[in-house]
């Protein structure tokens, strides 16, 4: 699917201005200082950064980093990191079914899904204190200093889980000179957002900072079922500091901020032809009716029958989505907490002490099944929620030894997170009709679909017709079949998960200055991670245990296949997802440790006084834990075997840490207005940790290679069965790499135009051959399209560019702003399991913002718009839950292993316009 063209033009843009432009993602000096009379680093106009846990100019650090500045961030508009990517070329954050769960991806690697048992492996930092999920940074941030990102693993200073990178956001500190600001917004979609902070001395050693922030605006999505929006904005953020210096050498820094969300998220539409080819005539409704066609998209039918819109399968990029009257997205988040930053020059050593504790609490609602049809529902409730209460510390020393000749640093880093999950996922009042019509509509049944009629069959259709339709004992049949008819309003009462983790870690980080010009970077880090699970289920789904009671014979014993294939249909949507009344009450427990060694070596070379050239090698790691979703303990075929049983199938939740060995080669040039920074790098990561949704529950696998043949054939890994693909044990190897090149520079030609580009080339594959483990088991059948192919939401290519222009106007004071920014994305799939009809063709994306500012900018007013020329993209396309035809052959249309799916797509954001007015003093 991949446009050369397109591919092309990605490229040249993104060469063409990496090797003219800038941004403030590099040094900045001013004009008047030329470089032989240069003063100390923090006197000049420099971005600083503190990425290897000192202050150090960014073009002095041999780590590939982007550091976007105040400046930056007020004329991109950005509030939230997802606004990061048109600044960033490395880097794409993204949100899909709970923006508490965002993702954030680095040179194309990232954790993606729903799943709250996996930790980000692009962690965000805020003030230097770790957040338990990256979906948190996608809070209003309030007002800014600047923001790190850091590409590559960070396992050494960077802390826990940074096996991709990681993202350090920095907020401004109080101030000793009294100061102010104030912003109105006004938007399309009645998008309000009102901010402002104060600052200023206490005392003469006390100051003291508050920031401020309110959001309203409509929601992108319209829900007519229930006449309201959908993905809309109302919260507020509030954040307080206090800043006492009571000498030259002692600073403390107190932080305490609050976030509360009320919005309803995450609506999703339906994918068809417009949106991507692949799909065909998928969603288009077989004729005629009936008998139905073997050959047509029998599932369509069922959900057309069952009271689905048909419009919906054919609306392209429509934004009116489809829900069950009284089913609701509503949520609420909370997010809160306090830190404590000392630093203390003790005369040759400097201490730096960060203590934190942060709780963060999040329910959402959703029509689970995205359709008309109520199939899967999650009601909004204090009961159905995740919640994270997380105490942090970390200590460093750093100094200097051998008279200057090592700059060393050592540390420690504690953690303790309690997460709780607690879920209330249903079966939806029309979820039994459904089911029976799925089977019924499949194969040799077709003839006897009747959806307006008990069981969907046809009346008059007896048990004896029945049975000789299915080789089945008709009794048992029939009375399944009525079992599963009346599966309404059952499932999940109360599922609660307990996971108590403590993370220690002592690092250390030390610079050899073997010459004036030559130094040698060495770090290394040693990390404990334990992590305890406690689960209690709460279930009243009994239709799945009565059904087990029926046809558990007949799947085991029948010699008949058609007996076996019924009789497997008719269990497996009766208990789809480990939904049963047998774990009512059941709790399980278990445990995890794990001990990791992670390190980075990098030797740099002053060449000149403006270049720097660099070689690393740094180890990630990011840690194992447990998939928080029941459907992963077993097949729901069989009975679980009550409180023994089931505790006897807990490892089945566990995941193995990710494990990543990276290498790069880099430069970076700085001389007054211009620079540039360029590396190429190499990541192979072992036990990649994938989370995927095939359309009834959630599969965590650690993905690997296998250097060795597979045993049941070289494509055993991308056929349609789970149990073939193995390996050796000892020909395991990594399964995934990324691969390319990064560049990025500036240019000021004049002092009132800046210009900036990025451009990245990433190859982030999956090995040809891969299995499902570290022992070398089998890969998944829902996983086989993977082998070889490359990582969801990775593009190949990306350019960024961006023009400033701040004009003066005439002689009084006032200056103008024009501003432009643009990134340019290559081809991707969306999906993690790399289907073909989750594909999104490369597109690009623009921002701008024009407007007035008075002398010495102490007022602004400007006109913005944000995706200006309203391109229509898909953030993520996914399997539409249970929305497939039958899945048991014979009642499986070949072409379509696994049945004939539907696909939905959760949409990004269309254009939006407004003008801000501000105010500072």
């Amino acid at each position: 699917m991949t446009n050369l063209t397109s591919l092309r033009a990605i490229a040249l843009f993104g060469a063409g201005m990496a090797l003219l432009p800038a941004s403030a993602m590099a040094q900045e000096v001013t004009d008047d200082t030329s470089a032989a009379e240069a003063p100390p680093v923090d006197e000049r106009n420099v971005i600083i950064v503190t990425t290897q846990g000192r202050r150090q100019a960014l073009a002095d650090v041999p780590v590939a980093i982007s550091a976007i500045d105040s400046q930056t961030l007020l004329n991109s508009g950005a509030n939230d990191i997802r606004q990061l990517n048109q600044v960033a070329p490395s880097l794409l954050v993204s949100s899909t079914g709970s923006e508490a769960n965002g993702s954030a991806r680095i040179r194309g690697i990232g954790t993606v899904g729903d799943n709250p048992g996996l930790e980000s492996s692009v962690p965000v930092f805020i003030d230097g204190v770790y957040r338990s999920r990256s979906g948190i940074g996608l809070n209003e941030l309030g007002e800014i200093d600047r923001i790190e990102v850091q590409r590559g693993p960070q396992g050494t200073l960077g802390g826990r889980n940074s096996s991709a990178g990681l993202i350090s956001i920095y907020s401004k500190e109080p101030e000793f000179d009294f100061g102010a600001t104030g912003e109105v917004t006004y938007g399309n979609y009645d998008f309000l957002r009102l901010g402002g902070s104060i600052t200023g001395p206490i005392t003469d050693n006390i100051a003291a900072r508050v920031d401020g922030i309110f959001v309203k605006r409509d929601g992108f999505y319209f829900d007519p079922a229930n006449n309201t929006d959908v993905n809309d904005r109302d919260r507020y953020f509030v954040r307080g500091q206090l800043l006492f210096e009571p000498t030259d050498s002692l600073s403390v820094r107190l932080i305490g901020d609050y976030t509360y969300r009320d919005e309803k998220c995450c609506a999703a539409t339906y994918v068809d032809g417009s949106v991507n080819p692949f799909i065909g005539g998928l969603n288009n409704p077989s004729t005629p009716i009936t008998p139905l066609s073997q050959n047509g998209n029998n599932i369509i039918n069922v959900l057309r029958d069952l009271g689905q819109d048909l419009g919906a399968f054919s609306q392209g990029y429509g934004r009116t989505i489809s829900t069950t009257p009284g089913r609701s997205f509503a949520g609420e988040t909370k997010d809160y907490g306090i830190s404590g930053q000392i630093d203390w020059d003790l005369g040759g050593v400097n201490l730096t002490s960060i203590t934190a504790y942060r709780e963060y609490r999040s329910s959402q609602g959703s029509d689970t099944d995205y359709g008309t049809v109520d199939i899967l529902y999650r009601a909004p409730s204090d009961d159905a929620y995740r919640q994270f209460h997380t105490f942090t510390q970390e200590l460093r020393l750093q100094g200097e030894a051998f008279g200057g000749s090592l700059d060393w640093l050592v540390g420690g880093f504690f953690s303790n997170e309690k997460l709780t999950v607690r879920d209330n996922l249903r079966f939806g009042n029309q979820y039994g009709r459904f089911a029976n019509c799925r089977i019924i509509s499949g194969g040799g049944l077709a003839g006897l679909y009747s959806p307006n009629s008990p069981l969907c069959v046809a009346p008059g259709v007896g048990p004896a017709t029945l049975a000789g339709a299915t080789g089945a004992s008709g009794a048992d049949i029939v009375a399944a079949f009525t079992a599963l008819d009346g599966l309404s309003d059952l499932g999940t009462t109360n599922d609660r998960y307990f996971q108590d983790g403590t993370n220690w870690a002592l690092f250390t980080h030390n610079i050899v200055h073997i010459t004036d010009r030559l130094d040698l970077t060495l770090g290394v880090r040693y990390t404990n991670d334990r992590k305890e699970l406690d689960a209690t289920f709460g279930n009243d789904n009994t239709v799945c245990t009565t059904v087990q009671g029926l046809l558990l014979d007949d799947l085991t014993t029948s010699p008949n296949a058609t007996a076996r294939a019924l009789a497997g249909s008719l269990i497996g949507l009766s208990c789809q997802g480990n939904s049963t009344a047998e774990l009512n009450g059941v709790s399980i427990s278990d445990e995890r440790t794990e001990d990791e060694w992670t390190g980075t070596a990098i030797l740099s070379y002053k060449a000149t006084d403006d270049l720097l050239l660099y070689a690393s090698f740094a180890r990630g790691y990011k840690a194992g834990g447990f998939n928080l979703d029941r459907s992963a303990l077993k097949s729901p075929i069989f009975p679980f075997g009550g409180q023994a049983g089931t505790q006897a199938l807990v490892g089945r939740l566990q995941f193995d840490p990710e494990l990543v060995d990276s290498y790069e080669l880099g430069a970076k040039y700085a001389t007054g207005p211009f620079s540039l920074s360029a590396s190429l790098f190499r990541s192979e990561f072992s036990n990649f940790q994938l989370n995927t949704f095939n359309g009834t529950v959630f599969l965590v696998q650690n993905i690997n290679g296998c250097t060795g043949d597979l045993v049941g054939g070289p494509d055993s890994d991308t056929d349609t069965s789970s149990a073939t693909g193995s390996c050796a044990p000892g020909d395991v190897g990594y399964g995934v790499t990324t691969e390319g090149v990064e560049l990025e520079a500036q240019m000021v030609p004049a002092a009132d135009v800046r210009v900036a580009a990025g451009f990245t080339y990433a190859s982030t594959k999956y090995r040809s051959d891969l299995v499902g483990n570290a022992s070398g088991a089998p890969l998944d059948a829902a996983l086989r399209k993977l082998p070889g192919d490359n990582l969801s939401n990775a593009p190949e290519i990306v350019a960024t560019g961006s023009v400033t222009w701040t004009p003066e106007i005439g002689s009084s004071g006032l200056s103008g702003l024009v501003y432009i920014d643009g990134r340019m994305t290559s081809d991707i799939n969306t999906g993690s399991d790399l289907f073909p009809q989750k594909g999104q063709d490369g597109f690009a994306l623009f921002n701008a913002r024009v407007g007035v500012r008075g002398p010495d900018e102490k007022w602004s007013i400007e006109f913005w718009g944000q995706n200006i020329f309203d391109k229509d993209y898909a953030q993520v396309a996914f399997n539409s839950p249970f929305q497939a035809g039958a899945t048991s052959a014979p009642f499986v249309d070949p072409q379509f292993p696994g049945g004939r799916q539907i696909f939905s797509q959760f949409l990004a954001e269309p254009r939006t316009y407004g003008v801000t007015g501000r105010f500072n003093f």
